[in-house]
């Protein structure tokens, strides 16, 4: 599900959606129980309702503080994707210097920080004005938990905001995005780890909800972070990577007017590819694959042609020799097709594959180069 508030895009995923029904859960059960004795039950889960629809707000709030910043300094995100303690921007680029990343980074918990002194401001007017408790009770604890979230970003493990600060320093001293990256991100993996651990510790010591938390917010963050360095290397990979270096050159090619029969017999159950390029002539006219055979009854094999099955030539299966392999990674995602047709001035020039892609890859992030 994506959102568009005050111009900042935010995709809230599922997982997302149980967090947030696991932290009402929480709050109407332990927090608010605990820390306001006496109140109903019901009340204590409009609390936690209320508490929970705060908290998200401070998360877009949180969000929207960076993008603010982001478009003051030319540089912005297509969009945020919500975890529990901030957001991870949709980037095709990374900030252009230090500086820009230092400033974009610390201004989501510093807005935190604020909101967090808003709430406490809040919570001391209503209780001096004798606010209801279970009002009282929503403030305090979003107080709380914008200053939580302002520390916990301080924190220098990528992709929270202190690992972009992290990050931004290592950039100003090797003036190395990916071996930055690269380090910001192996401390964010391995922070996530050590709160795995200590959450697993709370639970075999009886602080069972605690240790849940812990452990959650540890796993979120430990994904995360490889995540982020992985699309790093997608993103300056694909990027300075021709098609032409990827690609199968010269790729097994089927007639026009060869037989279904024949193409089954010859080369689906021969080459065991699924997917071939069909010439008429020289002349590159589409593809065929075992979709189209499935859809035609076995008795007609004989009788219909690759002519009579063949997808034409599009922009959705061919891409030019001298695209990048990120423009061809971009059209499979958007089209569905995991197998293109690289073409060269209408002529074929190979064939590229989503496979071929993800094995390239492994290869650039599995491979670094020492330094």
């Amino acid at each position: 599900m994506t959102l568009t508030i005050a111009g900042l895009k935010v995709r809230l995923g599922f997982s997302w959606i149980l967090l947030t029904l696991f932290l009402t859960w929480s709050l109407a059960q332990s927090y608010f129980p605990t820390s306001y004795l006496g109140l109903e039950s019901r009340t204590y889960w409009w609390m936690a309702l209320a508490g929970t629809a705060g908290f998200l707000g401070s998360l877009l709030f949180h969000e929207w503080a960076h993008a603010a910043v982001a478009r003051r300094r030319q540089f912005q995100a297509a969009a945020s994707t919500l975890f529990l303690f901030g957001g991870v921007a949709d980037t095709k680029t990374e900030p252009p210097d230090p500086k820009t990343e230092c400033v974009i980074a610390i201004a989501g918990p510093l807005s935190s920080f604020g909101l967090g002194a808003v709430w406490y401001a809040a919570f001391e007017v209503g209780y001096h004005a004798n606010f209801p408790l279970a009002v009282l009770g929503v403030f305090g604890f979003l107080a709380f938990a914008n200053t939580l979230l302002g520390g916990v970003n301080l924190i220098p493990a990528f992709p929270l905001d202190g690992g972009w600060l992290l990050r931004a320093w290592l950039r100003r001293r090797n003036n190395d995005l990916r071996r930055s990256t690269r380090l910001a991100c192996l401390a964010g993996s391995l922070c996530g780890f050590v709160l795995m651990m200590a959450g697993f510790f709370q639970v075999i010591t009886g602080h069972i909800l605690a240790g849940v938390w812990w452990f959650v917010i540890g796993f979120f963050l430990r994904e995360t972070a490889g995540a982020s360095y992985y699309r790093l290397v997608t993103q300056t990979t694909l990027a300075s990577m021709a098609i032409r270096r990827i690609m199968t050159p010269n790729p097994v090619t089927v007639s026009s007017d060869t037989s279904v029969q024949q193409l089954v017999e010859d080369y689906f159950h021969r080459s065991f590819h699924n997917m071939y390029p069909v010439m008429e002539n020289t002349r590159l006219i589409g593809c065929i694959g075992p979709k189209q055979i499935s859809a035609v009854p076995r008795d007609r094999w004989a009788e219909l042609t690759t002519r009579d099955l063949v997808i034409p030539c599009s922009k959705d299966n061919t891409i030019d020799v001298d695209s990048n392999t990120e423009a061809a990674l971009s059209l499979m995602n958007k089209t569905g097709n995991s197998r293109l047709l690289v073409v060269d001035g209408g002529q074929l020039a190979g064939v590229v594959t989503l496979k071929d892609l993800s094995k390239f890859l492994t290869l650039k992030v599995n491979v670094t180069p020492a330094s």
